[in-house]
């Protein structure tokens, strides 16, 4: 028998939740197939067979909580050719009759899952465009809206009809319910776990700023549909921000860095996370070393962690390492927040919606884009002249964007 066992999960992970089985005892395996799914509260990891065989047993529910190298189950190696040899003769069925096609478990992603359960759409038949043929979310979602401007075909044997589904509002809950219950999911709690405790572990302060977003717009419409058309990048502000970002961090190094006890870790680099809100929860995967990148290939990581983030493809890498984060508030419509900091990190800037306001220009009243943004900082270590300083070296980058090409 070889164990299944629930690999490393990754820096800092100790324990994840069996969120699904795809093989059920008495299922044969492949080498390399997805025998069972485990959520942590970063990401999904998917834990293949080692050998061929047959599911022998489930050693955990889905459901359950475990830990790195806890059993999961079991496989019977030696089962493998007799798993083959009857999946061949149950091919055979009764004489004359055709073979049914046999399939491998489909790959996709839990998001996709998710929305075909909900859609009714056959995710076996969902051509997959992700990494190694992955069918991810918009794959599923294209498959459904083809398949909602099909014609259906007339059932050829009539059925009698199915009940009406009960109808749930947006929170769950059926009409005539005043309260439901729900368990939270490991991401949930981890999340939860986390931002108490950087609430608790930081001596947490915030302060504001507020940019004028003109030139920056200016810049933007000018070049926004070449570098599209050029390099494939759709242009939006948040390279910007991460540009300016990384040389005022250069400028206040203690707001890029980590408290480890009594010591003082300084960063000479940048691993920018960025803010996602996903399906799952919110996550923060970084751009490594985002201070010696150019505005282009910012924007082409940010573009494409930001999709692995929504399609539940983001990996231990993409989590982890990050130096200093970024949370940008105002594409859900917040005016002004105080983010939390991403601990163990010391800093956190938030930007938040970009909104028409009256200011006074060389002494006129002038109607001008403005956004507020926010630093949150750990004052263990950063001083409040410091914090205050960084904000206003990123809005002067922001409001003159030539001085970015100073370095």
């Amino acid at each position: 028998m070889l164990s299944i066992k629930v690999p490393p999960l990754g820096e800092s992970i100790v324990e994840a939740t069996v969120s699904r089985w795809l093989k059920k005892e008495g299922d044969a395996v492949a080498s390399g197939d997805t025998v069972v799914e485990l959520d942590t509260d970063k990401i999904t990891v998917e834990v293949p067979a080692l050998k061929a065989g047959v599911l022998a047993k489930q050693a955990k529910k889905e459901g359950d909580v475990v830990h790195v190298d806890d059993v999961l189950g079991s496989i019977d190696e030696s089962a493998a050719g007799a798993g083959v040899a009857s999946t061949g003769a149950a091919a055979q069925g009764a004489v004359g009759a055709p073979a049914p096609i046999q399939s491998e478990t489909t790959k996709s992603s839990p998001a996709a899952r998710r929305i075909a359960d909900e859609r009714g759409v056959d995710i076996a038949a969902v051509a997959g465009t992700g990494r190694g043929g992955i069918v991810s979310k918009p794959d599923v979602l294209a498959a459904s809206t083809q398949r909602a401007g099909a014609t259906p075909a007339p059932p050829s044997v009539a059925r009698a009809p199915a009940p009406p589904p009960v109808k749930r509002g947006g929170n769950g809950a059926a009409p005539g319910e005043r309260e439901t219950r729900e368990k939270m999911s490991t991401r949930r709690k981890r999340i939860a776990d986390n931002l108490l405790q950087s609430q608790q572990s930081t001596a947490h302060l915030t302060t504001f700023n507020e940019v004028d977003m003109s030139a920056i717009n200016a810049l933007r419409d000018k070049y926004k549909d070449k570098i599209e058309k050029q390099h494939g990048v759709k242009l939006t502000f948040m390279p910007f921000f991460v540009r300016a970002a990384c040389q005022a961090l250069k400028d206040f190094p203690t707001i890029n860095a980590q408290v480890d006890g009594d010591s003082i870790i300084y960063k000479h680099y940048v691993n920018m996370g960025i803010a996602v809100a996903s399906e799952q929860g919110l996550v923060v995967p970084n751009v490594k070393d985002a201070d010696r990148k150019g505005l282009i290939q910012i924007s082409a990581d940010i573009s494409e962690v930001a999709k692995r983030a929504r399609d539940g493809k983001l990996t231990m890498d993409d989590l982890t390492g990050g130096t200093f984060t970024i949370t940008n508030g105002g594409v859900f419509g917040s005016l002004v927040s105080t983010p939390i900091i991403n601990f163990p990190q010391v800093g956190i800037l938030g930007l938040h919606k970009t909104q028409d306001r009256p200011v006074a220009i060389d002494g006129k009243v002038e109607i001008r884009p403005m956004m507020y943004i926010a630093l949150s900082y750990d004052h263990r270590i950063v001083e409040g002249a410091h914090a205050v300083q960084f904000l206003v070296r990123v809005k002067e980058l922001i409001e003159d964007p030539a001085a970015m090409l100073i370095d």
